[in-house]
C-alpha cells in the first residue's frame, strides 16, 4: 500500500479504489487540520508569508514605481479562513464525544472470562427401546453421531456413538478432557457431575444431555436418566444439576420440548441466586442466570424424524457442521451430474488446510452473524464456546425448515435468513460442482473403507489422504485436476469496498440503517447537543447531531477472517484501514470482533507493503484504546514501529511512500506506548526512539516534528535516566530553539516535552499531577543542576509569553508551575520584592516616599553574603530571571483568554499564599498586612522596574551595619513559621492576581464550570472575582466553545469571611515557639532583616534540590516527589487553618488533544467538503452570491462618483457611542463599538440586532479598532482595545448558528503601550490576502502578525515619539504599507526591508493629528490622507529616494472648521469627510461625500447630535480624537455615520 499526504492527512493510492480525501483549509500551512470551510488549498509558511530574509537585500516595491509602472496584477488567491482550525475550538482541550457517540463495552475478554476446562457428554439413548412419549415415523431419523445403532449390537452401537461424540468435540476444542456419559444411572450421573466440577474448580464445565432415548423433559424442568436395572426412567431436576455442577457453566440440551429444559433452568437459577446474595455468596462465583444454554428446540416442539437427516441433527449441527450442510444443501438443491449426499460425505480435503476443498469450506462456514453486544462474551472468550455459537447459527438454519426452532441464554436475534446464507450457498455449489473430477482423481477405496467404517475420526483422515491427487489414475499426458478456488472472500471484500466507496462512511438518521444503539444508550433528542461539544462548534445548521453513523457492513468479521489469507491480506488491510478511519466507533467494533490477534501477529511479517497500512491502523487502536501499549511491549511489536521510525528515506528507493507522514504515526505509537508506562518508556529508550525522535525534529513535516517531540515528552516523563540522557545531548536547549516554530502545534508539543522534563505529568490519570523537577541530575554539579532548570524555563517564558496562540501559552504555565513548585522559594522573594515596589510606586501617587528602598538593601545585603564575585553574579542574575518568569505569570494572569488567566491565577496565588505564610510578614517593615491605598490613574498604560533589573549599582549598595543577626532555620521559614492566626494578611478570600486585575481595571470572565452561564460563586472562588462579577455593567466577554479551566485555591479550607484590618502574626524570633494569636502585633519585635529571610528561603529551596539529587541512591530511574527536609514549604492538603494544598504543578491537556488527530477521519472528505452535505450546499451559494454581489457593485462604482450619496437607507439605534463600525462586504451585518467595550452586530436591512456582547476590556481602555475577516465564508470580529488586546470572536449571525458568540482567540497584539498624553490605543489592519494582521498604535513599533503561525513575524520601528494613528496595507500580495502619526506625518514601510531600516519614505504636509489615511481605489501608487484641521491631501508614492521633500498631488478643504471622521470607498473614487463638534456648530454635524476625479462636491449632508449646549467632558474615549466616526460600505455604495446621540445614519447613493 503507498500513501500520500495531503495538509497531515493520509490517502491510500494502491490497487483498491479509495474514497476523495479532506481538504485542508491550508489557514496555517498543514497546521490547520480540522478547519472545515469551503474552496480552501493548503499553503506552506514559506510560501505564503513573506521571508523578510529573502528579501533583505533587495531594493523596495516603490524602486520599480519610480518610473510610473503599475505592478501586475496578481494571480487570484485562494480564500482561506483563518483562526477557523480544530485548535481554534478547541484551544487543545479534548473533545466531548458527540451526543450520538456509542457507549462501547470492553472489547477484552473480562477478567472472569469463560475457560472451559472439561465436559461431560451424557447419552440417555437407550438403544431399541422407544420412550413411551415419542411415536416415531416409519421410516425416521436413527442416526446418532453418524452411526446407525441398528447395525451392530446395542452395547456396541452406545460404545461408538460415545467414541464419535467425543471425536467430534475434540474436533471443536482437542485440549480438553471430555467425559462420556454412557446412559447413566442417576447416582452415576451424580458422582460423574461432582468429579467433573471438582476438576474443573472455578473454570467451566460443559454439561451435554442427549435425551433420545428417555421421555421429554418435563413441565417442570426435570430430564430423565435411568435407575441400575435400566428398569425405570428416574426423573432428575435442574436444581440438583445446578447443585451438582455449580457455576460457570455450559449446558446444551438436544430432545425434544428442550424448551422446558432452559426456562425452568433460569428460573431455578434467579432463585438461587437471590438465595447467594441473601446468604452472602462470594462476589467472585459468577452468578447461575450467567450460564449458557443452547436448546434444541421450543418446549412445545418435538425433534424433527426426516430419514434423510440424523436423529441427532441439533448435535451434529453444533459438532459437524460442514457434513450437515453439505448433505442440507444437497437434499434441497438441484445438482448436476447426480451428486448425492453419500458421494458429498466424500468430498476430499482436510478441515485444517485452507488450500483443500474440504478446508476451504470450513474456513469460509467460520463466520459471525451475532450482534456486537454479545460477540465478546461468546465469541472471545473460549475456543468452544466460539465454536458452539458459530455452529448454532447453522441449527438455527436447518431446523427451522422442520418447524423446530433451536433457542440459546442469552438469546441471539434470529440469522436464519441472513443474506450472507445466500453467499453461503453459492460457495457449496462452486465447490460441489467440482466434486465428480474431484472424486475421479482421488482414491476412493480409502474412501470407501472410511465410510463403512463408524469411526468419524477415520473418515476424516480418509479424506485428508484423498485430497492429493494419484499420479497412476492419470492418463499418459493427462494433468491432475486443478480444485478452483472459491471466489467468496474476493466477492466478499468487493462488497465491503462497495459499502465504504458509496456512502457507507456518510452519517444517517437513527434507525434500522443506523449503528445499533448499545445496552446503556438512550436515544438522543434534538436538544440533547452538548453546549461544549465540537458538533455544535462546526455545525451551520441546528440539527445536525442527529445525525448517526451507519449500520456496520456485513462483511466486517469476513475482512477480518481474511487477513490470514495471503492472496487477500493486503486488500483486506486496505479495506479495514479505511473502515477504522471512520472514527472510534469503528475501531471498537473491530477490536471487538477480534481484530487484535490478527493485527499483533501482522507485527511479525516481514512484507514492506504491508508497513504504511499497518502503521496506520495501529495509530487508530492506540487512539482509541491506549492500554494496547502493554500488548505492544510484552510481544516486542514496538519494535516494528522503532525501526521504521529510525529509517532513513531513500529518495530513490523509498520503503514507504510519504515517510514522513508514517514516520509521524509511529512516533505516536511509541509514545502511547511510553506514555505512563516505564516499561514502555524503557524499552524505547534501548531501541533508541529518543535518538529517533531527536533527528526528527528538524524535519519539514510539522506533523512529525510535533509527535517527535511529544514521544521525547512522553519517554522521560519521571523517568530519571532518560532525562539524564536527553541532557547529554543537549535536548533541552534544542527545544528551546523550536519555540520559535512556525506550527503552533508544534511549539506546544514542545513545551509539553519541556514540561514533563521540569516534572509535569504526562499521564492519562488526573491523580498523578508530577512534581520532583528534572529529577536527581547526578551527574550535574549542584549550581549547574540549579541554573538549568532556571534557564530552561527563563528561555521557554521570554519565547512564549506574547505567543499569539493561547494553547501554547496554556503549556507555557504547566511549564512555570513546575519551576514554581521546586523553587518556591525564590518566587515568594520575588513576590515580595514586587510587593514593595508595587506599593511604593503607589504611595508614591500621593505623597512622597519616605522610607528606604527596603528591596533593593535587602538584596544587596543577601548578595554581600557570597564572598566571591563570580557567585554573587550568578544569584544576582538567577533571581533576576525569576522575577522576570514572575512578571510573565503576572501578565499572563490578566491575559485576555480565560484559560491562560485561570492557570496564572492558579500559580500567582499559590505563590502569595506562600508569602502570606514566610517570614516576611513578620518583619518590623512588614506592609503585607495593610490594605492598599487608592490607585493612581495612569494616562496610559505603565511600567515598572524592580531593583532586581535595575542598575547593577543598586544591587551592589552597602549594606546596613552590622548587627548580629541569628539565621533562620529551614524549618521555621515558610509555613513552618506562622501560627493559625496569619490568616489576616490580604486575606484569603481575595486572590493577589485578580488584585491586579482590579489594578488593571477587573476584567470578568463566565464561570468556570459553565463557559456560557452566568458566573456563579463556587466553593474556592475568590471573593475578589465573584464582587467584581456582581458589580452591574462589569465587561464579560463571551467564553470559548470549550472552557475547561478551573481556578484552584492554595487553601485547604473555605475562604474566612471576615475582614481584617490588622495583623496577627507569628513569633518574633525565627526559632521562638508560635504565639497565641491573640498577640497583638504592636508587642512584636524581629531581630532578622529581610536579606536573612531571601538567604534562608532560597538556601531551602537548594536543600530541597540536595534531598532530590540524594533519592538517586535510593530510587533511582524514577523520580519521587520529595518533601523538603523540613515541611516547611512544602504543601500539603492540612486540617489546620494554614495548610497549603499541593496545586501545582498543572495538568496538560495537550496530548489528549493531539491523540484525537488519529480519531478523525482522513481518508475522506469533511462533511463540509461533501457536495451535497447542507454545509457544503451553503458555502457554494456564498461564493456564488459574493461573485454576483462584486459583479454589480463594479458596476455600480462606474457611476457612482458622478452621483449624489445623500440617499437616506436606514437608521439604528445603538448603546453608547458608535465610535468603531465595521461593515460586511456580502452580509447586510454591520459591527458597533462603542466608547466603553460593547461590541453589538445588526441586519441593517431588515433593522434588527443579531448580538450584543462585552469586549472584556481592562479599566478605560476602550476599543479603537474593529474588523470583519474571513468575510467571504462567513466572518468573524476581530477587536483591538486600548491595552493592546487583540480578541476575535464567532457565531455572531444567530441564523448561522445556535451556539451563541464565542471567543475565538486572544492575544497581546502590542506587547509595551506606551504612556502617551494623547494616544490613538490600538490600530489594527487586517490583510486577508495573505493572513497578516497589523498592529500599532501608542507604541513605538508596528507589530506584524502571521495568522497562519500565530507569531509575530516582525516588529517595524516607525522612528517617531508619536502614536500610529491609521494603518493601510496595500492590496494584493504587495509588502507595503501606510501608517499615519499624531504629530501629522505619514509614512511608508515596506516590510521586507529590515525592521529598523523598513521607513521608505516620509510625507509631512500635516501639521496636526492625522485622522486617516487610505489608498486610492484605482491609482495604486497613490493615497488620501486627512487630518483633524479638515485638510484631505492625495498623494503618489513614487520618487526618486527616501530623503526627497514631497508635496501633495491636490489638497481639498473640505471641512474648514475641522474634520472628525475621515473615510475613502475601496471600490468607487469618492472619499467622505464628518465635521468635528465646536462650540458654534454642536448641535449639528455635517457628512460631505467629494469625488477624486473628478473633484467634485457630491453631497452634504447634515444631522442633528442631540446635544443642545457644546460638550465639556472632551471625546468620550481618551483614545479616540472624535466623538463621531463615519465610514464606507467594502463593496455597496454605501457609508455609515454614527453620532454622539447613538444613532447610526447609513446613506447611500443615488445610482438612478
Amino acid at each position: 500500500m503507498h500513501t500520500t499526504r495531503q495538509n497531515g492527512h493520509m490517502n491510500s493510492v494502491s490497487g483498491v479504489p479509495d474514497p476523495p480525501y479532506r481538504q485542508s483549509t491550508g489557514s496555517d500551512t498543514d497546521t490547520e487540520r480540522g478547519g472545515r470551510h469551503f474552496f480552501t488549498t493548503p499553503s506552506e509558511p514559506s510560501s505564503v508569508q513573506t521571508n523578510p530574509d529573502n528579501c533583505r537585500a533587495g531594493s523596495s516595491e516603490l524602486d520599480g514605481r519610480a518610473n510610473g509602472s503599475v505592478a501586475t496584477a496578481p494571480d487570484p488567491i485562494p480564500i482561506i479562513p483563518y483562526w477557523s482550525a480544530k485548535r481554534h475550538l478547541t484551544c487543545g482541550n479534548h473533545t466531548p464525544p458527540p451526543p450520538w457517540a456509542p457507549k462501547m463495552s470492553p472489547w477484552r475478554s473480562s477478567p472472569g472470562k469463560l475457560k472451559t476446562a472439561n465436559a461431560a457428554l451424557v447419552l440417555c439413548l437407550n438403544i431399541d427401546v422407544d420412550p413411551p412419549d415419542i411415536v416415531k415415523t416409519n421410516p425416521c431419523a436413527v442416526l446418532e453421531c453418524w452411526v446407525d445403532p441398528h447395525t451392530m449390537p446395542s452395547h456396541k452401537a452406545l460404545e461408538v456413538i460415545g467414541t464419535n461424540l467425543q471425536h467430534q468435540f475434540e474436533g471443536l476444542s482437542p485440549k480438553l478432557s471430555y467425559k462420556p456419559i454412557l446412559d447413566p444411572s442417576y447416582e452415576d450421573l451424580r458422582r460423574f457431575c461432582a468429579t467433573l466440577r471438582k476438576q474443573a474448580k472455578e473454570d467451566t464445565v460443559l454439561f451435554y444431555y442427549n435425551g433420545h432415548g428417555v421421555p421429554k423433559p418435563t413441565a417442570s424442568g426435570e430430564l430423565w436418566c435411568f435407575n441400575r436395572n435400566y428398569t425405570q426412567y428416574i426423573p432428575v431436576s435442574l436444581a440438583e444439576v445446578q447443585h451438582w455442577l455449580g457455576t460457570p457453566c455450559v449446558y446444551i440440551w438436544d430432545c425434544s420440548a428442550a424448551g422446558n429444559l432452559l426456562l425452568n433452568f433460569n428460573i431455578y437459577a434467579q432463585r438461587r441466586d437471590g438465595e447467594n446474595v441473601n446468604s452472602g455468596r462470594p462476589e467472585a462465583t459468577p452468578p447461575f442466570s450467567e450460564s449458557i444454554q443452547l436448546a434444541a428446540c421450543a418446549a412445545n416442539e418435538q425433534l424433527p424424524s426426516c430419514p434423510e437427516l440424523p436423529a441427532d441433527l441439533f448435535t451434529s449441527c453444533l459438532t459437524s457442521p460442514i457434513d450437515i450442510a453439505l448433505r442440507y444443501f444437497v437434499m434441497h438443491n438441484q445438482l448436476p451430474n447426480n451428486i448425492t449426499a453419500d458421494m458429498v460425505m466424500q468430498l476430499p480435503g482436510d478441515l485444517k488446510d485452507r488450500r483443500t476443498p474440504l478446508g476451504e469450506l470450513n474456513w469460509i462456514f467460520t463466520l459471525s452473524l451475532t450482534p456486537s453486544q454479545l460477540f465478546t462474551r461468546l465469541y472471545r472468550s473460549d475456543l468452544l464456546i466460539a465454536s458452539l455459537f458459530r455452529n448454532f447459527l447453522l441449527a438455527e438454519r436447518i431446523m427451522k425448515n422442520y418447524h423446530c426452532t433451536p433457542h440459546t441464554s442469552p438469546s441471539l436475534p434470529p440469522t436464519n435468513t441472513h443474506p450472507l446464507w445466500a453467499a453461503w450457498d453459492l460457495a457449496v455449489d462452486s465447490c460441489l460442482r467440482q466434486l465428480p473430477e474431484l472424486l475421479k482423481h482421488t482414491d476412493t477405496s480409502m474412501l470407501g473403507m472410511a465410510m463403512g467404517s463408524a469411526s468419524i475420526r477415520a473418515r476424516r483422515q480418509a479424506q485428508a489422504q484423498a485430497a492429493a491427487p494419484r499420479q497412476d489414475k492419470l492418463a499418459h499426458g493427462e494433468k491432475p485436476y486443478i480444485y478452483i478456488p472459491s471466489r467468496f472472500f474476493a466477492d466478499q471484500l468487493t462488497a465491503f469496498e462497495v459499502w465504504i466507496s458509496r456512502g457507507g462512511s456518510a452519517l444517517t438518521k437513527r434507525g434500522p440503517l443506523s449503528l445499533p444503539l448499545q445496552n446503556n444508550d438512550i436515544p438522543e433528542t434534538e436538544d440533547d447537543q452538548a453546549p461544549g461539544s465540537l458538533g455544535s462548534a462546526i455545525s451551520p445548521t441546528k440539527k445536525d447531531h442527529h445525525l448517526v453513523p451507519r449500520k456496520p457492513p456485513e462483511q466486517l468479521p469476513i475482512v477480518l477472517q481474511v487477513l490470514l489469507s495471503q492472496p487477500h491480506r493486503l486488500r483486506a488491510l486496505v479495506l479495514l484501514s479505511q473502515f477504522v478511519d471512520l472514527g472510534p466507533w469503528a475501531v471498537h467494533l473491530a477490536l471487538a470482533i477480534g481484530i487484535f490477534p490478527y493485527i499483533s501477529k501482522l507485527l511479525q511479517a516481514g512484507g514492506q507493503d504491508l508497513r504504511p497500512v499497518l502503521i496506520f491502523i495501529w495509530s487508530r487502536i492506540l487512539a482509541v484504546d491506549p492500554s494496547c501499549q502493554v500488548d505492544l511491549y510484552s510481544n516486542g511489536g514496538y519494535k516494528y514501529f522503532a525501526n521504521i521510525l529510525a529509517a532513513h528515506d531513500d529518495p530513490q528507493h523509498l520503503t514507504i511512500p510519504n515517510g514522513s507522514e508514517h514516520k509521524a504515526m509511529c512516533a505516536f505509537v511509541l509514545a502511547a506506548i511510553a506514555r505512563d508506562y516505564q516499561h514502555g518508556q524503557n524499552a524505547c529508550w534501548r531501541e533508541k526512539v529518543f535518538h529517533s525522535c531527536f533527528e526528527r525534529l528538524d524535519e519539514g513535516d510539522f506533523l512529525l516534528r510535533q509527535w517527535s517531540a511529544l514521544c521525547i515528552g512522553q519517554m522521560w516523563d519521571g523517568n530519571d535516566d532518560i532525562k539524564i540522557f536527553g541532557v547529554d545531548n543537549g535536548t533541552q536547549d534544542k527545544f528551546i530553539s523550536l519555540l520559535t516554530d512556525d506550527s503552533p502545534e508544534v511549539r506546544a508539543a514542545v513545551l509539553f516535552a519541556l514540561g514533563t522534563f521540569m516534572g509535569a505529568s504526562g499521564s492519562a490519570s488526573g491523580a498523578k499531577t508530577g512534581g520532583g523537577g528534572t529529577g536527581t541530575m547526578h551527574h550535574l554539579e549542584e549550581r549547574i543542576h540549579f541554573r538549568m532548570e532556571v534557564a530552561v524555563v527563563t528561555g521557554s517564558a521570554l519565547a512564549i509569553k506574547e505567543d499569539a496562540s493561547p494553547m501554547v501559552r496554556k503549556e507555557l504555565l504547566v511549564l512555570i508551575s513546575c519551576l514554581v513548585k521546586e523553587w518556591r522559594g525564590h518566587f515568594v522573594v520575588c513576590a515580595w520584592v514586587y510587593w514593595e515596589e508595587d506599593r511604593r510606586w503607589r504611595l508614591s501617587a500621593h505623597t512622597e516616599p519616605r522610607d528606604e528602598e527596603v528591596t533593593s538593601q535587602a538584596i544587596s545585603e543577601w548578595l554581600d553574603g557570597f564572598g566571591d564575585e563570580e557567585v554573587r553574579e550568578e544569584n544576582r542574575v538567577i533571581l533576576s530571571s525569576f522575577f522576570t518568569i514572575f512578571s510573565v505569570l503576572l501578565e499572563l494572569s490578566v491575559d485576555p483568554y480565560h484559560e491562560v488567566a485561570t492557570n496564572a491565577q492558579t500559580i500567582v496565588d499559590y505563590i502569595m499564599a506562600l508569602l502570606l505564610e514566610s517570614p516576611f510578614t513578620r518583619l518590623e517593615s512588614n506592609t503585607l498586612h495593610q490594605l492598599s491605598p487608592p490607585q493612581r490613574t495612569p494616562a496610559g498604560a505603565r511600567s515598572r522596574r524592580s531593583s532586581l533589573t535595575s542598575s547593577p549599582t543598586s544591587l551592589t549598595r552597602p549594606s546596613s551595619p552590622n548587627v548580629h543577626r541569628p539565621g533562620i532555620p529551614r524549618g521555621d521559614t515558610m509555613t513552618g513559621t506562622i501560627s493559625s492566626g496569619v490568616s489576616s494578611t490580604l486575606k484569603r478570600t481575595s486572590s493577589f492576581a485578580n488584585a491586579l486585575k482590579n489594578l488593571a481595571g477587573g476584567i470578568a470572565f463566565p464561570s468556570v464550570e459553565d463557559g456560557r452561564s452566568s458566573p456563579h460563586r463556587g466553593p474556592h472562588t475568590p471573593t475578589s472575582l465573584v464582587l467584581s462579577l456582581e458589580k452591574p455593567g462589569i465587561s464579560r466577554p463571551p467564553s470559548p466553545n470549550l472552557n475547561f479551566a478551573q481556578y484552584a485555591s492554595p487553601y485547604s479550607r473555605p475562604p474566612s469571611p471576615q475582614v481584617l484590618t490588622s495583623s496577627k502574626s507569628s513569633p518574633a524570633s525565627p526559632t521562638a515557639l508560635a504565639r497565641s494569636p491573640t498577640d497583638d502585633l504592636s508587642h512584636q519585635t524581629t531581630t532578622f532583616l529581610p536579606s536573612d529571610v531571601i538567604e534562608a528561603l532560597t538556601e531551602e529551596d537548594m536543600e530541597r534540590l540536595r534531598a532530590r539529587r540524594r533519592a538517586a541512591h535510593n530510587s533511582r530511574g524514577r523520580n519521587a516527589v520529595l518533601h523538603s527536609p523540613a515541611d516547611s514549604t512544602f504543601s500539603s492538603d492540612s486540617a489546620g487553618s494554614t495548610g497549603i494544598r499541593d496545586i501545582l504543578p498543572l495538568k496538560s491537556r495537550f496530548f489528549d488533544w493531539c491523540c484525537e488527530y488519529f480519531k478523525e477521519p482522513q481518508m475522506r472528505q469533511a462533511e463540509a467538503d461533501e457536495p451535497g452535505s447542507l454545509e457544503y450546499n451553503y458555502q457554494a451559494w456564498r461564493q456564488q452570491r459574493n461573485e454576483q454581489v462584486i459583479s454589480e457593485t463594479q458596476n455600480h462604482a462606474e457611476i457612482a462618483p458622478n452621483r449624489p450619496w445623500d440617499k437616506a437607507v436606514t437608521t439604528l439605534h445603538v448603546q453608547g457611542v458608535p465610535l468603531s463600525m465595521a461593515f460586511h462586504a456580502y452580509d447586510p451585518h454591520v459591527a458597533i463599538a462603542n466608547e466603553a467595550d460593547i461590541i453589538s452586530v445588526w441586519d441593517w436591512l431588515r433593522r434588527r440586532q443579531l448580538s450584543s456582547f462585552y469586549n472584556g476590556n481592562s479599566k478605560k481602555a476602550t476599543i479603537t479598532s474593529l474588523q470583519i475577516i474571513n468575510q467571504d465564508v462567513g466572518g468573524m470580529l476581530l477587536a483591538g482595545s486600548a491595552d493592546g488586546m487583540i480578541r476575535l470572536y464567532r457565531n455572531y449571525d444567530p441564523a448561522t448558528s445556535c451556539a451563541g458568540v464565542q471567543m475565538v482567540s486572544a492575544f497581546r497584539g502590542l506587547g509595551e503601550i506606551v504612556s502617551m498624553r494623547r494616544g490613538s490605543g490600538v490600530v489594527v489592519d487586517w490583510k486577508q490576502a495573505g493572513g497578516f494582521l497589523l498592529v500599532g498604535g501608542d507604541s513605538r513599533i508596528i507589530r506584524v502578525w502571521d495568522a497562519h503561525t500565530e507569531a509575530q513575524l516582525l516588529d517595524l520601528e516607525t522612528n517617531s515619539d508619536s502614536p500610529v494613528t491609521a494603518i493601510a496595507s496595500e492590496r494584493g500580495p504587495s509588502s507595503i504599507l501606510l501608517a499615519s502619526f499624531a504629530d501629522g506625518v505619514i509614512k511608508v514601510f515596506d516590510r521586507r526591508l529590515e525592521e529598523e531600516d523598513a521607513v521608505v519614505r516620509s510625507f509631512s504636509d500635516h501639521v496636526n493629528w492625522v485622522q486617516n489615511v487610505r489608498w486610492h481605489p484605482h491609482a495604486g501608487n497613490q493615497f488620501l490622507s486627512a487630518s483633524l484641521s479638515g485638510e484631505v491631501k492625495l498623494w503618489d508614492i513614487r520618487g526618486p529616494d527616501r530623503t526627497a521633500t514631497r508635496e501633495a498631488l491636490e489638497t481639498w478643504d473640505v471641512l474648514p472648521g475641522g474634520l472628525a471622521a475621515f473615510d475613502v470607498h475601496a471600490q468607487c473614487g469618492v472619499f467622505a469627510g464628518l465635521s468635528a463638534l465646536s462650540p458654534s456648530s454642536c448641535r449639528t454635524q455635517r457628512a460631505v461625500v467629494h469625488s477624486i476625479s473628478p473633484s467634485t462636491m457630491l453631497s452634504t449632508v447634515s444631522m442633528g447630535t442631540g446635544l443642545t449646549t457644546s460638550p465639556t467632558r472632551g471625546f468620550p474615549s481618551q483614545y479616540i480624537q472624535r466623538s463621531s466616526s463615519i465610514i464606507f460600505h467594502p463593496t455597496e455604495m454605501l457609508y455609515g455615520v454614527g453620532s454622539l446621540d447613538g444613532t447610526v445614519r447609513i446613506y447611500g447613493s443615488n445610482l438612478m
